[in-house]
């Protein structure tokens, strides 16, 4: 018998559920890297490959809306707790169209792309550039895209991204320090503790 599709509500639903001091639980489904560039406030982070072990993280009494970047990942996730017993949301159009819309996301992290999209791309521009060189320069150039394919389904298999990795370590994607405060002025007539006032 098919499931029933399901629950869904409209960002501007989600808006006017929080200006009217309306309960519920906002599940984003995303990678932990893409819920650090950029999330709605008030979201906790439930990757979707975690998603049925997870159950107990959600909430029994209040709705629970799930959301990722588009809809996609958080339509699968309904799908997959469709038999959970909890009241399961969906919120339409996802992070891209609460931001699209111009309201105020979260950010963990320096980064605008996901560090997953960061190497998507990276990984795509060595492929073509590998295939692109070996097509006319030297077949030696094959080793570039066969080395990435390698690299893909080493971290496929360990969960372990090298490359994402290496690109967590540069200045972009590190979280900016803020400057540390400056000590308050000292009265006059009082001392420091870490100086001696020697009177001769």
């Amino acid at each position: 018998m098919p499931k029933a599709a399901a629950e869904t509500i409209t960002i501007e639903n989600w808006k006017d559920w929080q200006a009217k001091g309306r309960q519920a639980q906002l599940v984003d489904v995303r990678s932990a890297t893409e819920f650090a560039t950029a999330h709605l406030p008030g979201a906790i982070n439930i990757p979707l490959e975690q998603i049925e072990l997870r159950t107990a993280d959600m909430s029994a009494t209040m709705p629970v809306v799930l959301v990722c970047q588009a809809g996609t990942r958080a339509h699968m996730a309904s799908s997959l707790l469709a038999d959970c017993g909890k009241n399961i949301i969906v919120l339409e159009g996802g992070t891209a169209a609460w931001m699209q819309a111009g309201y105020t996301t979260v950010r963990n992290t320096a980064a605008r792309w996901a560090l997953e999209r960061q190497v998507r791309l990276i990984a795509g521009l060595l492929v073509a550039a590998g295939v692109l060189l070996s097509v006319l320069t030297s077949p030696w150039w094959l080793i570039v895209p066969a080395f990435v394919g390698c690299g893909l389904v080493f971290a496929g298999l360990s969960g372990l991204c090298p490359m994402g990795e290496a690109l967590a370590r540069l200045p972009w994607n590190r979280e900016r320090k803020k400057a540390p405060a400056t000590a308050p002025p000292v009265p006059k007539g009082v001392s420091c503790a870490c100086t001696w006032d020697v009177k001769r």
